[in-house]
């Protein structure tokens, strides 16, 4: 699966990390509708860095069809609401 992390780029992620995805993004739901900041900012953080740690970074110059787009690090939990509603990010 490609994943987009909007400002830095893509990453390939092999499917056997598909479901740890997944679950940072119905956790950070969860957060969003409980209106925590902190506890959203350190999830959504989480989910990036997941990203990032175990995805393969594809070069800047090729661009593939993003199956998943994170928001940037930015992201305030009222921009989050509009985002992360429903099933989130990824769709279960």
């Amino acid at each position: 699966m490609i994943v987009r992390l909007m400002g830095e780029g893509q990453y390939e992620l092999d499917k056997k990390h598909v479901d740890e995805v997944n679950r940072i993004d119905n956790n950070i739901v969860k957060i969003v509708n409980k209106g925590n900041e902190k506890d959203f900012k350190s999830e959504f953080k989480k989910l990036s860095d997941y990203v990032r740690n175990n995805g393969k970074k594809i070069p800047d110059d090729v661009i593939k069809p993003s199956g998943i787009i994170i928001p940037p690090s930015d992201l305030t939990l009222e921009e989050a609401k509009k985002i992360f509603a429903g099933e989130g990010l990824f769709p279960d």
